[in-house]
């Protein structure tokens, strides 16, 4: 059995707090969060979990086998370094610091106590990530061109999301929340991705984060990968991952729509295969056991780290 805490119940914990709870294999053990109206929603739903506005003495209850890290990213660092000081394994939420400094450090810190170490990158688990890179690698759709990254959202912070902290320039943005699923999923394909050229639109109120962005990345071997981001604008959220090939393209729309076209052919959405996914669970248990598993760690988080600086700072 797999006893995990939580650190921090909002909307992103309580959605993978909800995927724990599906599993035979784990139980939830404590939940910590500094709002005691949120945490005493969730007594009513799982009364038999303790609940605390302290991580520190969440992290004092020696059965704890492993902490979701689910807090804002500029606290990440050093709670953190908390957790692993008492040697219990380490699920963090993306990004996974607020500097660059601080990612080094605390994977440094984890391989150093030999804890498991993990991000909390969905797409990684999904059948139809895979069928794209699969489709980019494998070199049918030709040799790789281009890659473009479009990101357009109606607002920011979107309704689900609405928080000081996701507005603002400090550490929220969509650069900081959306843009680290796309670096990672792509240096995961094509190696590590440098940044050429950044530029990022900001409104007048110097709390507020980007309403755009332009970015100019290149693979290690040339291919140019464009990022465009927008907010604010009269129309539906959509989000694509285009890549252009000498054959044809692939488009992975929305997380979970893949849409290929040919020289010869219109554009065509293509059935995936949504049984036996890869399962996040699945493989922090099995990571916890010692076994191989499918775990994008901490040395991952640092590369996706290095590339959204410079997003953000170039």
């Amino acid at each position: 059995m797999l006893r995990i805490g939580i650190i921090g119940v909002g909307a992103i914990g309580e959605r993978l707090l909800n995927t724990f709870l599906q599993h035979e294999e784990v139980e939830i053990a404590g939940l910590c969060d500094q709002n005691q109206e949120r945490l005493n929603a969730f007594k009513s739903q799982l009364p038999d979990v303790s609940t605390y506005t302290d991580y520190k003495e969440l992290l004092k209850d020696d059965k704890i086998t492993l902490i979701y890290l689910a807090v804002p990213p500029k606290y990440h660092h050093q709670i953190a370094l908390d957790i692993i000081s008492t040697g219990k394994h380490l699920l963090c939420e993306k990004p996974l610091a607020n500097s660059l400094a601080e990612a080094e450090e605390m994977a440094s810190a984890a391989k150093k106590a030999g804890i498991v170490h993990a991000i909390n990158f969905p797409m990684v688990y999904s059948n139809v990530f895979h069928l794209y890179k699969e489709k980019i690698q494998s070199g049918l759709i030709g040799e790789l061109k281009k890659v473009e990254v479009n990101f357009q959202f109606t607002e920011w912070p979107r309704q689900w999301q609405q928080n000081d902290w996701i507005a603002g320039r400090e550490q929220g943005g969509f650069i900081r929340e959306v843009a680290p699923h796309y670096i990672q999923m792509l240096q995961y394909i094509l190696g590590d991705l440098q940044v050429t050229a950044s530029f990022a639109d900001y409104p007048e109120d110097p709390a507020k984060c980007e309403t755009g962005f332009i970015s100019r990345l290149e693979t290690a071997n040339g291919i140019p990968v464009l990022f465009n981001g927008i907010s604010g604008i009269g129309q539906k959220e959509h989000l694509s991952c285009k890549a252009y090939g000498e054959k044809g393209t692939i488009d992975l729309v929305n997380w979970s729509i893949l849409s290929e076209s040919k020289k010869d052919t219109n554009s065509e959405v293509l059935d995936v295969n949504r049984e036996k996914q890869f399962d996040l669970v699945h493989e922090l248990i099995k990571g916890t056991k010692g076994e191989t598993s499918l775990l994008v760690d901490f040395d991952e988080g640092v590369k996706v780290q290095r590339v959204l600086e410079d997003l953000l700072h170039q």
